[in-house]
């Protein structure tokens, strides 16, 4: 591709998984956010919970001095929590609503444009429909709440189901469904598709993004082993891209840029985040992460 990818997308990545000594709403999180900040190869950034609120305050004023796009990532409280939008107990179900519903002031605070949550886990196949069905239900109220407050959406990524986080959505036709449910109601709803949960959902990027382009509000990109179960990163923990455990490089990303491409994701009319999934492990920094990820974005978009 000769353009500037700056002009189909707005490069993010996500703060608290590139440092994830912040994945918990504490640590170094006004530190390593503007290292973030500072970097003028972004123009997003992703950000969650941050539990003290006077370092939350001071973020605020960080980014919004910075003039990057931000969103919100409602799923580590949901995660670290073991909080369910689709528990079987009404009652659990309503815990995660109030994490979520906490999740979006936080967002609105801090000047996001969404919140992004996830499903819970997956009961078997006997409990799908009634699974399905709370978790419409919490989306509706995350909806409302958050249209009550202004006009931020509630996005919903998708997961793998049976391998790491197991859960219910899931498979890109279910997440549609769900999609297509929750706009009967409520406009302010997307779906959220990342590059690295596609192998571990057995999906291609032509098909998933396919099935979700008229529900597609955010893009995530990453890489995943699914190969090696010793390895320290096996399943939905975002290494680097192009190691040889991984199932994501440059051409996986080319493939993935380019249907995005097709269905009108990106586009120079309006252009998109598209943010980086990648953490460290083992001995590894964050610096060297983004440095990889960095390259492998250049490298793709030469090759669109």
């Amino acid at each position: 591709m000769r353009d500037s990818m700056y002009n189909y997308m707005k490069v993010g990545i996500i703060h608290f998984m590139a440092y994830p000594q912040v994945l918990k709403g504490e640590g170094p999180i006004l530190e390593t956010m503007k290292e973030i900040l500072d970097d003028d190869y972004f123009t997003a950034i992703e950000v969650s919970w941050i539990k003290d609120d006077k370092v939350k305050e001071k973020a605020r004023d960080l980014l919004g001095k910075s003039g990057k796009a931000i969103g919100f990532g409602g799923q580590p409280p949901l995660l670290v929590n073991k909080l369910s939008l689709n528990a079987l107990e009404k009652q659990e179900r309503e815990k995660a609503i109030q994490q979520s519903k906490a999740s979006i002031d936080d967002a609105y605070f801090l000047g996001a444009d969404g919140t992004a949550v996830l499903s819970g886990r997956y009961e078997g196949d006997s409990n799908r429909k009634y699974q399905t069905d709370g978790l419409i239900d919490s989306l509706e109220e995350l909806c409302d709440y958050a249209r009550s407050k202004g006009d931020m959406p509630v996005i919903l990524e998708t997961f793998d189901r049976d391998i790491d986080k197991r859960s219910l959505i899931g498979p890109t036709r279910e997440a549609v469904n769900v999609a297509e449910q929750v706009k009967k109601r409520y406009d302010n709803f997307g779906l959220m598709i990342d590059l690295s949960h596609l192998p571990l959902l057995k999906e291609t990027p032509k098909e998933s993004l396919n099935m979700a382009k008229d529900h597609l509000s955010h893009v995530h990109i990453g890489n995943c082993i699914i190969k090696d179960k010793n390895h320290l990163a096996y399943g939905d923990w975002h290494p680097m891209f192009g190691i040889k455990e991984g199932e994501n490089g440059v051409d996986e990303l080319v493939e993935f840029l380019k249907v995005l491409v097709d269905i009108g994701y990106l586009n120079k009319s309006h252009p998109r985040i598209v943010s980086f999934e990648v953490k460290p492990f083992g001995e590894q920094t964050s610096q060297e992460v983004i440095r990889n990820a960095k390259e492998t974005l250049n490298a793709a978009w030469k090759k669109l």
